[in-house]
This record gives structure tokens, C-alpha cells and sequence, in this order.
């Protein structure tokens, strides 16, 4: 475990940059940490139990801002962009299941005086379940939120095409037809996230646009893609919850009513959502995690 200094970031007033403008409105501060060898941009705040949020595939620690207000008010948040995203180094020649299981477990060692409740969305929740396998007693609880890792990753066709498409061509048009499938509601996403929509859609197309984006791919193909076993699965021996909206195209609700009931985890399936319970349904998730976590 490094012992750099860490570097605070003070965080920025808004202005041009689609980053600054979204951090500038979340009640957390910024601060830089290395972590088994990679420099890492991770989000603080708030007093209480730690909780840990990891995010998905081209995202940023950010990606929670809709929740983050509520969490603080009770929980200690930890929210950083995980290796090769948003503002976190990319070290793509060590970015495997190993290594990124390594720096989380350094993540936590140096944010949570007290086993944290570990909770990850889509890639971030493979990953969490890969590092519950193996150090869930250094965990209070793991939530899994339409977690890649539990089953074969099949997407609804349109789902998968759309998804290549935004890839392909990252453009506000190719964007706009992702968000479609990857939303219940987009126009009531739009006018529920308000002045914030546009740098959101802006720092999505710089992240996607960005030489990490093929490095993004890889951490998808070694971490979030694979399945992880059953047995695997039954190794973990911290309480466990899933969260998983019922509308998810990706990883859709038969994936997470049959780890469900395999494993005897409880499963909280909000209504009029899709992939990003946290992001779509705010209100509803944060009842959801309050629930599993209290």
C-alpha cells in the first residue's frame, strides 16, 4: 500500500469544464490517493458508517450525485472513478480481476476506519463481488445493483446495438438512442436532473471520446464480462443484498431472481426503471439500500 502524501482537490466553481459543473453541485470533496500503484480520483464526504459506491463502465464516481445527498446525511460516501475512468489513472497493463481487486482492497484501507458496506452498479458490482469473494470479512455488507458477473451477459438486441453504436461513434445523436435503452423515462430523466443534464451528457461524450475508453473495454472483457461460478458466489460470507430495476435491457430481472433465489439473497425490484436504479429512481433506491443496509 503506498503511503504518498494525499492530495486534496479543492473542487471548482462551475464553468466550462462538464466535470467541474457536476462535482461543483455534489456535497462531497475531492481528493487524490494512490492506490496500489495507481493515482486515483476518489469523492469524500459525510459522517458516519462508511459506504462505498462503484460505479459502471465509462462512468466516474460522480455518476451517484442524485443519491450522494441523501447518504451523507447519515453514512460516510466514498465514491471514487474507478482505474482508467473519469479522472483515475490508466494502467492498462496491470487492469485484471487481480489488480483490480488489489487497489479496492487498498481503497478501502485507506477511506474506512470500519468494514464499509460495499455497493457496485453494473461493472462495479462485478468487481464487488469478486473482492467479497475473497475479503468479505473486511466488508459490513455487499449491494449488487444490476450487477454485470452473475450470468452470461445477454442484453435485448436493441440494447446491444445501440451500445455499439454510441461506441463506435460517440455523438450526442448516438448518445441520445443509448440513454433510450438504458432509461425507463429519458425525458423525465432530463427534466428531473435539470441544469445538470447537459454537462452530464457532455462529460459522458469526453469519457467516451477519451484514449481510456479502449482500456474500458478491457477492464469490461477480464472483470465485469466473465461469470463468476455459483460456488464462487456462495463463497461470500457477508450479508449481501440485490437492487435491480425492473425494466433493466442489460442485465435483465431473470438474472437477479435466480441468483436470488439460488443463494437466498433478498432482492429489491423497483418499478419504472431500468439499468441505474440511482440514477433514474433516487428516492426509491436509497429506500431500497436503507433498507438492506439497516
Amino acid at each position: 500500500m503506498s503511503t504518498k502524501v494525499d492530495q486534496e482537490q479543492p473542487k471548482a466553481p462551475p464553468g466550462t469544464d462538464p466535470r467541474d459543473r457536476l462535482l461543483a453541485e455534489i456535497p462531497l470533496t475531492e481528493r487524490r490517493l494512490e492506490l496500489a500503484g495507481i493515482s486515483t480520483a476518489v469523492l469524500e464526504g459525510g459522517d458516519g458508517p462508511p459506504i462505498i459506491l462503484l460505479h459502471g463502465p465509462g462512468e466516474f464516481g460522480g455518476k451517484w450525485m442524485r443519491v450522494i445527498p441523501e447518504l451523507v446525511k447519515s453514512r460516510r460516501v466514498i465514491a471514487p472513478d474507478l482505474p482508467a475512468h473519469g479522472a483515475s489513472e490508466n494502467r492498462d497493463d496491470r487492469l485484471d480481476v487481480g489488480s483490480m481487486v488489489a487497489w479496492l482492497d487498498a481503497l478501502i484501507g485507506r477511506t474506512s476506519p470500519s468494514p464499509p458496506a460495499l455497493v457496485g452498479h453494473v461493472l462495479g458490482g462485478a468487481l464487488a463481488a469478486r473482492y467479497a469473494i475473497e475479503y468479505g470479512d473486511r466488508l459490513s455488507h455487499l449491494v449488487l445493483v444490476d450487477s454485470l458477473g452473475l450470468a452470461r451477459f445477454w442484453p435485448a438486441p436493441r440494447f446491444a446495438l445501440t451500445m455499439l453504436g454510441f461506441q463506435a461513434r460517440p455523438s450526442e445523436r448516438s448518445y441520445e438512442r443509448f440513454m433510450r435503452q438504458c432509461s425507463y423515462d429519458l425525458e423525465g430523466l432530463r427534466q428531473g436532473m435539470g441544469g445538470r443534464w447537459q454537462p452530464f451528457v457532455d462529460y459522458n461524450l469526453q469519457m467516451a471520446r477519451s484514449p481510456n475508453a479502449k482500456a474500458v473495454g478491457r477492464i469490461m472483457r477480464r472483470v465485469g464480462l466473465p461469470r463468476i461460478s455459483p460456488e464462487d458466489l456462495g463463497r461470500i460470507n457477508v450479508p449481501v443484498g440485490l437492487i435491480w430495476g425492473r425494466q433493466d435491457r442489460a442485465n435483465r430481472l431473470r438474472v437477479a431472481e435466480t441468483v436470488s433465489a439460488r443463494h437466498g439473497w433478498p432482492l429489491h425490484v423497483i418499478d419504472d426503471c431500468a439499468d441505474d436504479p440511482a440514477r433514474d429512481r433516487p428516492e426509491a433506491f436509497v429506500g431500497a439500500l436503507n433498507s438492506m443496509l439497516e
